[in-house]
């Protein structure tokens, strides 16, 4: 994706919780992780409506298309090691903490590298910090899926806002969580 392509502006983008009139366009939406297209055309309507996870598709107002999905749900982190003791230290001694997981997030293709990304964690934090005026939410989470090119890893994504390694693993995702109130 070149670079010198223009940023997109919150002002640009309309989004909307997926529902069934969306369904013949989503099988249009092109991202290189086939297995985040296939989750968006098999199953994110699907765990809505069993209350499982809530997906907002992200569309540009000017052409009405499809740029980008992100996929939320409920969480919880478990205490362990160094941020058990750190949360010890400040007087919180639960085993788990609430939190607010990014299950997916994924931008077509031809709009990498124009801010989407970026745009759609402000609009996860503003989530969140809406949410946690009405229950427990202490972290947003996620399984960040790695990749040999960097700018396809979505790890150096969620670090650059402040998202911290809550396990190494050696295979697979790597779970990350930010916590909302950082010292």
């Amino acid at each position: 994706m070149a670079s010198n392509k223009e940023k997109i502006s919150i002002t640009d983008i309309e989004i909307e919780q997926i529902n069934d009139s969306h369904n013949p366009i989503l099988s249009n939406f092109k991202s290189y992780e086939k297995e985040l297209v296939d989750f968006l055309v098999e199953d994110a309507l699907d765990n809505q409506k069993k209350q499982m996870s809530i997906t907002y598709l992200w569309f540009l107002k000017s052409t009405k298309e499809l740029v980008a999905y992100v996929t939320v749900l409920a969480d919880a982190i478990s205490l362990q090691g160094e941020l058990k003791e750190h949360f010890r230290q400040q007087g919180i001694l639960y085993k788990s903490l609430p939190a607010l997981k990014i299950g997916r997030l994924c931008v077509a293709n031809e709009y990498l590298g124009r801010g989407i990304g970026t745009l759609m964690i402000e609009f996860i934090l503003v989530l969140a910090q809406r949410i946690s005026k009405e229950i427990g939410l202490r972290f947003i989470t996620t399984d960040a899926k790695r990749n040999q090119e960097p700018r396809k890893d979505s790890v150096h994504f969620y670090k650059k806002f402040g998202f911290e390694i809550l396990r190494q693993r050696e295979k697979g995702t790597l779970p990350m969580y930010k916590d909302l109130i950082k010292e």
